[in-house]
């Protein structure tokens, strides 16, 4: 049994034309649950919502007290005080990535921008599973996770020209 990964299209205005498949999603963040959760995670379920500038820029304003927009932000599910509900409990939370920052930042950092949204969202579902990179020795452990997935993904090293500067 494989996750359920509601992906929802909301960038407003056209399309870029480079934004991933639902299948490349699929595949992205099966490989997550795949490396890092104890197979308890097969009825996982997740959103990861493509948005645009505008709400992204709302949403890191809210929630992060941050200007601008972002490249992908994680909301991790919280259950609802007094509630046990065991169908809930598989419920990770939300990836909200922005389509416009993505294909910028490929182009800024010469990475292929399928590369890239691959490891913003399996970066942003890293988040919903608690991996953080505030600190650290958290910030090598959840880089180093990262680029092992991304490596069984096809995916070269996102990292490796901060590794070489």
């Amino acid at each position: 049994m494989s996750p359920h990964v509601d992906v929802q299209f909301a960038v407003g205005g056209p399309a870029l034309g480079d934004e991933p498949t639902v299948e490349q999603i699929m595949a992205w963040t099966t490989a997550v649950l795949a490396a890092v959760d104890d197979a308890h995670r097969s009825d996982a379920t997740l959103t990861i919502r493509i948005v645009g500038r505008d709400e992204i820029t709302a949403l890191n304003a809210d929630y992060r007290q941050k200007h601008g927009a972002t490249n992908v932000l994680s909301f991790p599910f919280e259950m609802p005080p007094g509630v046990d509900d065991a169908e809930l409990a598989a419920m990770l939370g939300d990836v909200v990535v922005c389509a416009p920052v993505v294909r910028d930042e490929a182009g800024e950092q010469g990475k292929a921008v399928a590369a890239h949204w691959a490891h913003m969202v399996v970066h942003g579902t890293l988040h919903l599973l608690g991996y953080d990179h505030t600190v650290e020795t958290e910030a090598r452990q959840m880089e180093t996770l990262e680029i092992r997935i991304l490596a069984g993904l096809g995916v070269d090293n996102p990292y490796a020209d901060e590794l070489a500067g």
